[in-house]
């Protein structure tokens, strides 16, 4: 398939709602928000769409292959953090990831009960807006099963975003002060400059591990190939780079703002009802998350963060960047979000043939 050049309007539009929400979050860090450069753009994008209505979003989709880009460099900024340590917590990961099975099974079973009893859906449109991970697999699986299309996918939206703005918030007030508010890097190095060369190898690795994530189907390939490659390169020596932060806090700006733009079309009735129930979904994922960290914690002496973290169920990208912006061992994190995907993905038909929601047709 041959490169098409984006359209020029379709490049302008783009630049200005990322010239928007980068003065989004940059006034949120001026008011030392937590995470203000996802936080502040995706606030900043979201009252564009639901409020002001500009004429410039009629026929606009923020384009997939700009925030694919970021989120390969994502992975790849990743893969520079991982270290021979994580290797050493091998036999403390097992029983992490038996333990994600059991919070994916219960958090889809306490969100199918939230939705269906509190917010009154359809069995259908209860089950799969309550995976806890899997956004694609459970729009498209739930609307072959005749849910309704539409409140799936803002409930399924609703997730991401809800975690990824209340878990800074409430870190921010367990901590007492913002986290991952100088965009988030707290490493030694962290102040010196990133040459051209490094910017260019990240680039390129980045390119090269999308190119590899495809073809092996990797779950999350676009972050887990680039992640993978650099991961390999660093642990052999052969990548010796460390993370500028303009570049996390470019990164955070288009994830705000691509989100920030999903709430176009969305009606304001639909969105009231169905973020009042994605608060209490998340509130109940988030306590058992954490009592499951909490447990964790004690057992294996991982830090309670890095684990609250990685059972926070946010998306993969957008939670690895929560992760680096705290030095939160990103790759620990970033490993425990693919896994809660895939055992969702897993969970999700085996639990609709028990219950007997299937496809229909």
């Amino acid at each position: 398939m041959a490169f098409k050049l984006p359209s020029l309007a379709l490049v302008w539009r783009t630049a200005l709602f990322l010239v928007l929400g980068g003065l989004g979050g940059y006034a949120a860090s001026l008011i030392r928000l937590p995470m203000p450069w996802m936080l502040g753009s995706l606030f900043v994008s979201a009252v564009m769409v639901l409020a002001v209505r500009p004429r410039v979003l009629e026929d606009y989709a923020f384009p997939i292959p700009l925030r694919t880009f970021f989120i390969a460099l994502i992975g790849v900024m990743i893969g520079t953090q991982v270290t021979p340590d994580l290797w050493d917590m091998a036999g403390d990961l097992g029983l992490s990831f038996l333990c994600l099975i059991l919070f994916v099974i219960a958090a889809h079973a306490g969100n199918y009960q939230i939705f269906r009893q509190v917010g009154g859906m359809d069995r259908a449109t209860a089950f799969y807006s309550g995976t806890p991970g899997g956004l694609i697999e459970s729009i498209v699986t739930g609307e072959a099963a005749g849910a309704d299309i539409r409140i799936l996918t803002v409930q399924q939206f609703l997730r991401i975003i809800v975690v990824i703005t209340t878990l800074p918030l409430a870190l921010s007030l367990w901590v007492g002060e913002p986290v991952g508010s100088a965009a988030g890097i707290l490493s030694a190095n962290a102040s010196e400059p990133v040459g051209p060369l490094a910017i260019g190898m990240i680039v390129a690795i980045a390119v090269a591990g999308m190119a590899l994530g495809g073809p092996l189907r990797l779950p999350a390939a676009r972050l887990t190939g680039p992640l993978l490659l650099a991961g390999g390169l660093t642990v052999t020596g052969v990548l010796h780079t460390h993370l500028p932060g303009w570049l996390i806090a470019a990164a955070q700006c288009v994830i705000g703002v691509s989100l920030g733009l999903r709430f176009h079309g969305v009606k304001l009735e639909l969105l009231r009802r169905s973020l009042g129930l994605s608060l209490l979904s998340v509130a109940y994922m988030l306590v058992l998350g954490g009592a499951i960290a909490m447990l964790l914690h004690v057992v294996t002496g991982i830090p309670f963060l890095h684990l609250l973290i990685s059972y926070a169920p946010g998306g993969v990208a957008e939670m690895s960047v929560i992760a680096l912006s705290l030095a939160a061992n990103p790759a620990l994190v970033s490993l425990h979000h693919v896994i809660r995907i895939l055992l969702t993905v897993v969970e999700m038909p085996l639990a609709a043939r028990v219950t007997g929601i299937r496809a229909k047709g």
